[in-house]
């Protein structure tokens, strides 16, 4: 069981790696492929692969080639620290959620009922 001092740590260790995030980008790389069919013969063959980054936006797909080794690997650094932003935001809320637990349990057993009075009690 962690207690509420390691919860806020742990938040402030993520917060602090979160910020020092320079550079992501939502979406995925994929790999293409195009037939090109050559003079005299009958099969087309496979050129690529081809790079082509994509992600939503909106309603639509919006897609950008890759075109230089560069590229690529800033791209494909870009969203593999998303995907770590994202894990970020799962823990940091699942740490929160606990650490109100936490709190409220603390309070919780500060508080004591007190004892009723004399005079509140009913009477037969």
């Amino acid at each position: 069981m962690n207690t509420i001092r390691e919860l806020k740590a742990r938040r402030n260790a993520i917060l602090e790696e979160m910020r020092s995030m320079r550079s992501m980008r939502r979406g995925t790389i994929n790999e293409q492929f195009l037939k090109v069919r050559l003079k005299g013969k009958e099969q087309p063959l496979l050129r690529g692969p081809y790079y082509v980054f994509s992600r939503r936006e909106g309603n639509r797909t919006v897609s950008k080639r890759l075109t230089s080794p560069a590229q690529l690997q800033q791209v494909k650094k870009d969203v593999e620290v998303h995907k770590r932003f994202v894990a970020l935001c799962k823990e940091f809320e699942v740490l929160t959620e606990r650490l109100g637990e936490l709190e409220g349990e603390v309070e919780g057993a500060a508080e004591k009922k007190r004892p009723r009075s004399p005079s509140n009690k009913t009477r037969r």
